[in-house]
């Protein structure tokens, strides 16, 4: 499935909003520092996760898209961030990200180390100094540390690196790898777009609901899609997943039975869109695109 026309609209902005970010910085940053950041930052992607933010903003009343926007850099400086480590030696130890040498392979270790490293702590720089409610400022921050630290993304790569190699790794435990590993950030974006919107109670939980389906059904696809797909298809190494004894939906279900745990992921999404009126039909969509996208 080809990516929606809005959601490439977004990457876009995204794109020249994250340029003149760093170029804001280029007087204060170490050169070789920063353009490690700006290697993996613009590096390409969907952008799915500020997208899902902003859309989750709109659908809940947000009237001014500027508000968000550091938000959304943030989220994306932190993913890219988890990206980079990922593919460190002592983590996947992968050549490619996006199609391109992942950033320890075109630089080297350690400037990949740091250069996620400066990408993590200028995620919480943008919060921090966004022109947004104090109060809502400090809970995004509140809300950023706990999805992306060792209640959420952290520790589910920790869990996940646990479970490989462990044949008693039942479905269960690869559901809670996954809520905090992948879900976590994604249902971030969407309860940070609700939040900034000044959403009403219903409104937060239906996108937090959204959030922890996508979270899921976001993971499922990439399970099916390592499995089935090539290195240049995917722009990042196939099969490693198997590779590595790692435990997956497609590993433990088979993949007839993850497509339709895939289904269902997209079915409660849907629903809890539905929730939002007219202002969830971009939801509904970017839900269709995660479970069918090719890469």
């Amino acid at each position: 499935m080809q990516p929606p026309v809005f959601l490439a609209d977004h990457a876009a902005m995204l794109e020249i909003a994250m340029q003149q970010m760093l170029d804001a910085r280029s007087n204060v940053v170490s050169e070789r520092l920063l353009h490690a950041m700006r290697y993996s930052l613009l590096a390409g992607g969907k952008r799915v996760r500020p997208a899902l933010l902003l859309e989750c903003y709109r659908a809940c009343g947000g009237p001014d898209d500027n508000l968000p926007r550091p938000a959304m850099l943030a989220i994306e400086a932190i993913h890219t961030y988890s990206l980079i480590h990922d593919d460190l030696p002592c983590m996947d130890n992968d050549d490619l990200r996006r199609g391109k040498p992942t950033c320890h392979r075109h630089f080297d270790e350690a400037t990949a180390v740091l250069a996620a490293d400066a990408l993590q702590a200028l995620a919480f720089e943008l919060l921090a100094t966004s022109e947004v409610d104090p109060v809502l400022r400090l809970e995004l921050i509140r809300k950023l540390t706990i999805a992306a630290g060792c209640q959420g993304m952290v520790g589910g790569q920790m869990m996940d690196m646990q479970a490989e190699n462990n044949k008693q790794t039942d479905l269960l435990t690869v559901e809670r790898i996954h809520l905090h590993k992948t879900g976590a950030l994604l249902c971030w974006s969407c309860e940070a777009g609700a939040l900034l919107a000044d959403a009403n109670e219903a409104q937060l939980q239906a996108c937090s609901r959204y959030g922890k389906a996508v979270g899921l059904l976001f993971q499922i696809a990439d399970d099916i899609l390592d499995a089935t797909s090539s290195s240049e298809e995917l722009g990042k190494s196939a099969g490693k997943d198997a590779a590595q004894n790692k435990a997956t939906y497609v590993s433990l279900l088979g993949l007839q039975q993850a497509k339709e745990l895939s289904g269902e992921m997209l079915e409660l999404a849907l629903v809890a869109s539905t929730e939002l009126g007219k202002g969830g039909n971009h939801l509904n969509i970017l839900a269709q695109y995660i479970m069918d996208r090719s890469k």
